[in-house]
């Protein structure tokens, strides 16, 4: 029998290579990414390390905006705008509670982390992902610090990452105290202040480095809301958050229980805003002129202005207890060189920004008749002059008396003091309407001054800043004088950028001219229709009241002090009872006793001899080689130039270089000035329109005029 073959066993097959864990495949590769993405973030952080400013230029803030504040003429605060920086305080000078204070509110591990804080970050997405959107930030106080100092508050990851970048960079580069002298002093607060220095000094008037703890607990609670919990807008919101502050001291050790149960939040003294009502009336109007004073910066500024704040308050006061219910006033004060002591635009800045002292235009009724009378006086009458009141018409025009009554023959200082009419128009008529509308444009009315015969009654329309400089320039004995309200701007540290050095003078009318015009408006004070505004000294004024008591005006001076005031509606609407030497006079009066009750008594040097060349004159006399004087000019140092008459066209319009002066009397050409314009001098500036309403057709306002 065959043997069988015996077959060798078949080799086992190969087991399987084992499977590839797939964890440990996402775990090797998570663990390249991390080591990649750690090498990008220290690139990254390397990178923003040197590129980041040097400390000394992140502590300049001036990539913050520019403050500007505006002081009085006595130094007090009158408004500050854009931030406010207080001084910077160095670390080892920012009082240990408000530097615990903040570390505990905003960020407690800010001694541990490298400037990210993971615990943070991921309590942060947790509530995230629970409410469905950010309600919890878990930003360090260096990233913090990063945001406001390179990046927006915009809520992206982008915007996150780059921020971590940031402050990991900042950490790298800065010690902690020096990020925390940085936080400390350039964080925002509210109110405008920015840093601990400019907090403390707007919310409890001291610096930072007298903090007490209380005071620091709300200074550290601002940061998270600074509209929520500002001091000024709630106190109890703030004092509230200041209480979360103490116990989150207590929480991490910072202070004992003992210390915050020493803090009563409650009793915290919080000094009250400034109040920036009628203030801001003037200094609305003295800002723009930094334009043509300093050259253009960025750097802090301080600028000190000519307003006395005693004097604003009074002014204030009297424009609001005086003005006729449903009227606006307004009221300008200058001193003797042109400085403004005060000034109110309205009553209420808060409802209307628009300034009735320097940007309105309305009739002055009678108080325009200061121009009629000095060009009579200038003209060699006197004030014993006699004159007829009788009816009297010109060109189809008749002016009627506020008495509708005739006194025959007056005086010229009667005729003034009781604002009769006709007088006025019987000067108007023997001069020359055009020479009282140069009379007025000599002494700085720059809107248009018409020339129809009713203008000796103040039809056209003027701004209250315009007539009270004039008034100011006869109460400096006819010398020019110009208003200005900022008399030095200086940076800080004290550099000077600005000083006012005084305007240049000139004289207007002759001085024995002044007098006598002072005589007129003295009387009109003692017996006439100014008699309201007397204040117990001697004052000189006159008031003015247009058609159908739409306007009441009373301008006059005393102890160096002119004051204009309007009163009337925005809508040129008659107001019952309005007149000149009611309301008006009274506010004045009110304000004047205040204004110059520090002042010596003034008596009015109304009887100046004319020289003797005057009362003889030689035909040598008048020769150019004898008297000079220097070119009119307006506020804004433009030449100033009048049109002569023309039938066709009766208005007298402002100015305009190269129009030619026309023939005048001997002393208006001598006290004028025949001098080329000054060279250089900047354009006035365009002035504001008026609010809806706020003024009538000129035309119908002046088909018949009655004033008293």
């Amino acid at each position: 029998m065959a043997q069988t073959p015996v077959r060798p066993p078949r080799p086992a097959p190969a087991p399987p290579p084992p499977k590839r864990s797939r964890f440990k495949t996402f775990l090797k590769w998570s663990l390249y990414a991390g080591l990649l993405g750690l090498l990008a973030l220290i690139v990254a952080v390397a990178v923003a390390m040197t590129q980041l400013p040097s400390y000394s230029e992140l502590a300049r803030r001036n990539d913050l905006g520019q403050m500007i504040r505006v002081r009085s003429a006595d130094g007090k605060l009158l408004v500050s705008l854009g931030p406010t920086f207080g001084q910077w305080i160095p670390y080892e000078n920012i009082p240990p509670a408000m530097r615990t204070a903040m570390i505990a509110v905003e960020d407690r591990r800010f001694r541990s982390h490298p400037g990210v804080d993971p615990i943070g970050m991921a309590r942060s997405v947790k509530v995230r992902l629970e409410s469905g959107r950010w309600r919890q930030g878990g930003s360090t106080i260096t990233q913090q610090l990063a945001r406001n100092i390179f990046l927006t508050n915009t809520r992206t990851w982008d915007r996150k990452i780059r921020e971590g970048i940031l402050a990991l960079a900042l950490e790298r580069k800065f010690s902690k105290n020096q990020i925390l002298e940085l936080y400390l002093n350039r964080v925002y607060f509210g109110g405008g202040a920015y840093g601990i220095d400019a907090a403390s000094r707007t919310f409890f008037g001291h610096p930072a480095t007298t903090l007490s703890l209380g005071e620091a607990t709300i200074i550290a609670g601002l940061v998270k809301a600074p509209s929520n919990y500002s001091p000024t807008a709630d106190v109890e919101a703030a004092r509230g958050r200041a209480a979360v502050v103490l116990k989150s001291m207590v929480d991490n050790g910072f202070i004992s229980e003992a210390a915050a149960a020493n803090v009563d939040p409650a009793r915290i003294v919080v000094q009250p805003s400034a109040r920036q009502n009628s203030v801001r009336y003037f200094t609305d109007w003295a800002l723009p002129q930094l334009d043509t004073l300093i050259d253009e910066t960025n750097e802090p500024i301080d600028v000190w202005t000519t307003l006395d704040s005693r004097m604003q308050q009074a002014a204030d006061r009297a424009i609001n207890s005086a003005t006729p219910r449903g009227a606006q006033g307004a009221l300008v004060a200058l001193d003797r060189d042109g400085a403004v002591r005060a000034m109110i635009g309205g009553k209420d800045y808060v409802t209307s920004l628009y300034n009735r002292a320097t940007q309105a235009e309305r009739q002055p009724g009678s108080a325009f008749k200061l121009f009629v009378y000095l060009a009579a006086l200038e003209a060699g009458m006197k004030p014993t002059t006699t004159l007829v009141d009788e009816p009297i018409e010109i060109e189809g025009w008749r002016p009627r008396n506020s008495t509708r009554t005739h006194l025959g023959p007056v005086t010229l200082r009667e005729a003034f003091a009781r604002s009769i009419n006709t007088i006025s128009a019987k000067i108007g008529a023997e001069l020359g309407f055009s020479t009282i509308a140069d009379m007025a444009r000599r002494f700085g009315i720059t809107s248009s001054i018409s020339t129809y015969p009713s203008m000796v009654l103040g039809t056209s329309d003027v701004r209250l800043i315009d007539m009270t400089r004039a008034y100011a320039a006869v109460a400096n004995k006819g010398i020019s004088v110009m208003p200005y309200a900022i008399t030095k701007v200086a940076t800080p540290d004290g550099r000077l950028l600005y000083r006012h050095n005084g305007a240049e003078e000139r004289t207007l009318i002759a001085p024995w001219v002044a007098a006598e015009m002072t005589d007129l408006l003295q009387t009109a004070v003692l017996s006439g229709t100014g008699r309201a505004a007397q204040i117990g000294r001697p004052v000189a004024g006159k008031t003015g009241t247009t058609q159908s008591n739409r306007d009441g005006w009373f301008i006059g001076f005393s102890s160096g002090i002119t004051t204009g005031v309007w009163m009337g509606r925005d809508d040129a609407k008659p107001i019952s009872g309005l007149q000149g030497g009611t309301a008006p006079a009274r506010a004045f009066s009110t304000f004047m006793r205040a204004a110059v009750a520090n002042r010596p008594v003034e008596q009015f040097e109304t009887e100046v001899p004319m020289p003797d060349w005057q009362l003889e004159p030689g035909e040598e006399t008048w020769g150019n080689e004898v008297m000079t004087s220097e070119p009119l000019v307006d506020e804004f140092g433009n030449p100033i130039y009048a049109e002569p008459a023309d039938p066709a066209a009766p208005t007298v319009e402002p100015a305009t270089p190269g129009s030619v002066r026309p023939d005048q009397t001997e002393l208006d050409r001598i006290f004028g000035g025949e001098l080329p314009p000054r060279e250089g001098a900047p354009p006035p500036p365009e002035r504001a329109p008026p609010p809806s309403g706020a003024t009538a057709d000129g035309a119908q306002r002046r088909a018949e005029f009655s004033e008293q």
